[in-house]
């Protein structure tokens, strides 16, 4: 190498070479008198190597940051003012020692930062004419270091055995996956490890590992989830869906989940989320094996089933061109949106922003469309696909896309996918490509905290390197990619204490610690039952207040759990003129027609025939069965407008009462002015008999 810097060193342009011909050829007491800094000028301007490499490299901070010389240093206090000069360089030395401390403490900062940052770890270029899709992965997996680089894999199987679905761990070191003829083999691999924990035929009923039979032989399997951990994982397979260990031995079967498609596990509540081939939604909880809620979607199977990780909402595509967005505590899909004009193939949810914001769907029209969550005004990006067959979406930790259509894998950019792009439906800029010859492709799947992608095609699986991918940092109390057996015990027994229940699920969890306004707002202002009750006067509070209990309907129970009655009570849509005509049954007939609410203070007014009064009562129900159980139902919940109004009624039937037998007081027995009874007689008898 010396030898090679030396006869560098000594080529030298034709120009300065003739110049130094002629400065040899003349006297040599000029060669002499050159002094000495110009001498040393002349070497350092013909030293073309050291010129060369200074513009393109540096010296390490390493051997820059502390100076030979502590007194070289300009910035660093020279204490004169001390005499003893071993202690002069001492506090000089350390002075030094604290400012470089210091500006590695920033330097390190600034790297941090610069690792959060978006673009960190991306492909970088220098020219601008060169497109990062050109480069392809044998260049990437030469590039980058040696650990990354065994990303890059390649499991291949027989034509027709390939990977049909798979799922990773939240800490992304397990992989499970379907594969065999017709989906009969699931294989749960370690991958950083390299090792294979499990592998069950269901085809024969037994598994490779000789760990037993699982009893399910014959089935395919459609769909496969693990659990809390690697320990677990759930397999949808044609009847039910069953729960194998780490070992592939059954340990459970769900019989309540009849013929499922898909499968998907909530980590924060535990649930094990589900569909079936007849359109049923159903959440169970792993930790009791109760199931929670089952919702029948009405739109037919879902093929597509996938979950926003910040609000644990279910989101669902159907063969009609519909998303819906489920939870278990609402009965009808909280938000519905006719996405495509074909059956919905992918759903995926962009978790890089925490909440879940943009949702990527695809169809079998050919288009992939981005949404915005937040008001689902309309489509913020849209663009075509080539390729026949399936389109398969998924978003890494960073925001790329990945989309798998036709025999080939597209991976876009995070900055372009969300931004509205018009009505144009160019695809935004092109990340990364990779063509895979084993057709059909059915499946891809990003590796958490690494830049991995798996792909799984007809001949096997096969997983590339997408730069920038992967979040670099994770959180070793949430998913430890490196975890011991003990660490996992901690977290699951942690994850088990700190388990969210299902009510809580929604698309705005952030109302959870949030102070009820509206409870405050009613009890500030009169309540329902207090109005009710300044309705009474004092002879009624005497009778109602003292021996019944007024419900506050809307301050104690929630307006979704009130009985219908008490629902149309604080709606004001309470039939109150129903319930006072049929509040007292023992009384009779003629009682409730003599009862009148308008024109009640005429004496004089015509009552209604009895022809009438049962035409009406007829019209209203009065008769039927159902009426009288709803009545019955009436008089168990109290309403205090119910009471003030059978109050009420009560008043004035005791009023039309007194004004009867007062208008017969006057009228002297009502023999002269009133109609003779046949009966009138048997009274004259008995009251001269007394005399």
């Amino acid at each position: 190498m010396d030898a090679l810097i030396a006869r560098a060193d000594a080529l030298k342009p034709l120009s300065q070479l003739k110049k130094g011909k002629d400065r040899e050829s003349g006297s040599g007491t000029a060669k002499t008198t050159q002094t000495k800094g110009k001498a040393k000028e002349s070497t350092s301007n013909d030293d073309y190597t050291l010129q060369s490499i200074s513009s393109r490299a540096s010296v390490p901070k390493s051997l820059t940051v502390l100076p030979s010389d502590p007194s070289s240093s300009k910035d660093a206090p020279k204490y004169n003012h001390i005499a003893n000069k071993k202690l002069r360089d001492q506090l000089v030395h350390q002075h030094t020692l604290n400012d470089s401390l210091s500006q590695t403490a920033l330097d390190t900062q600034q790297g941090l930062l610069a690792l959060a940052a978006d673009d960190a770890g991306s492909i970088q270029l220098t020219d601008p004419l060169e497109k990062t899709w050109r480069i392809s992965q044998d260049a990437i997996q030469s590039s980058v270091g040696g650990e990354a680089a065994k990303g890059r894999r390649e499991l291949t199987f027989r034509p027709g055995e390939g990977a049909k679905r798979m799922k990773w761990t939240r800490n992304g070191r397990h992989l499970v996956f379907i594969s065999g003829k017709g989906g009969t083999r699931v294989s749960s691999v370690d991958w950083l490890g390299g090792k294979v924990n499990s592998e069950v035929d269901l085809l024969a009923g037994s598994n490779f590992s000789g760990a037993g039979g699982n009893g399910a032989g014959g089935e395919c399997a459609r769909d496969v989830t693990f659990l809390q951990d690697q320990s677990f994982f759930a397999v949808a397979q044609k009847r039910n869906v069953y729960v194998y260990d780490r070992d592939g031995v059954e340990v459970h079967r769900l019989n309540n989940i009849v013929d499922p498609l898909r499968v998907d596990f909530l980590p924060w509540h535990w649930l094990l989320v589900a569909t079936t081939n007849t359109g049923h939604l159903s959440w169970t909880d792993t930790t009791t094996g109760t199931q929670v809620a089952v919702h029948r979607t009405g739109l037919g199977a879902s093929h597509t089933l996938t979950q926003n990780l910040h609000s644990a909402v279910s989101y669902l595509g159907h063969q009609n061109g519909c998303v819906t967005l489920w939870t278990p505590n609402l009965p009808k899909p909280a938000v519905q949106i006719l996405s495509h004009l074909g059956p919905v193939t992918s759903v995926s949810i962009n978790p890089h922003d925490g909440i879940g914001r943009y949702l990527a769907t695809a169809g079998r029209d050919g288009k992939v469309k981005v949404w915005d969550c937040r008001n689902w005004k309309g489509v913020l990006r849209e663009w075509s696909v080539r390729g026949a067959g399936d389109v398969e979406l998924e978003w890494s930790q960073k925001g790329y896309l990945g989309v798998l259509s036709g025999g080939s894998v597209n991976v876009y950019h995070p900055p372009h996918i969300t931004t509205s792009h018009g009505a144009s439906s160019a695809p935004p800029p092109l990340y990364l490509t990779h063509p895979v010859p084993h057709r059909p492709l059915t499946s891809l799947r990003f590796e958490p905290f690494s830049d991995v992608l798996a792909i799984g095609h007809n001949k096997g699986l096969t997983s590339i390197i997408v730069p920038g991918a992967g979040e670099p940092q994770f959180d070793s109390y949430e998913a430890d990619p490196f975890e011991s057996s003990k660490q996992r015990r901690e977290r699951e027994v942690k994850g088990l204490l700190d388990k969210i229940q299902p009510d809580l699920i929604s698309l705005d969890p952030s109302f959870v610690g949030k102070f009820d306004t509206s409870s405050v707002s009613a009890s500030s202002s009169s309540l329902v039952a207090t109005a009710a009750q300044s309705l009474l006067d004092k002879s009624d509070k005497a009778k109602w207040g003292a021996n019944v209990h007024v419900k506050q309907v809307g301050v104690d129970v929630p307006f979704a759990r009130m009985k219908r009655v008490e629902r149309l009570g604080v709606q004001g849509k309470l039939d109150l003129t129903e319930t006072a005509a049929g509040s007292d049954d023992s009384d009779n007939d003629d009682d409730d027609g003599d009862v009148k609410m308008k024109g009640a203070d005429d004496d004089d007014g015509e009552r209604p025939s009895k022809k009438e009064d049962k035409e009406k009562k007829k019209l209203r129900g009065r008769n039927k069965s159902l009426k009288r159980y709803l009545r019955k139902q009436r008089k168990n919940v109290v309403d205090p407008q119910v009471l003030a109004v059978r109050a009420k009624v009560e008043r004035m039937r005791e009023e039309a009462k007194a004004r009867r037998l007062q208008a017969k007081q006057g009228s002297g027995g009502g023999e002269e002015n009133g109609r003779k009874s046949a009966l009138d007689r048997f009274r004259t008898g008995a009251g001269a008999g007394r005399r």
